[in-house]
């Protein structure tokens, strides 16, 4: 009985679900997702500095006026 119970256990191997892509593929996509949000990012970094006048703030532009 114990080396029936012991080669059930043993045979029964665990099943994985089937991935759409190797886990390398999966991996360059997302780090691909996380530098295109990136380049977002760094494109509108400083977006609120070009609009002073709604800041109320001078940055150097017409100073004297």
């Amino acid at each position: 009985m114990l080396t029936t119970l012991a080669s059930a256990i043993l045979a029964s191997e665990e099943e994985l679900a089937p991935l759409i892509a190797p886990p390398e593929v999966i991996a360059g996509v997302a780090a691909l997702v996380f530098l295109m949000l990136g380049l977002v990012v760094f494109a509108y970094r400083d977006v609120a500095n070009r609009h002073s006048h709604k800041t109320g703030t001078q940055n150097g532009h017409d100073a004297g006026h």
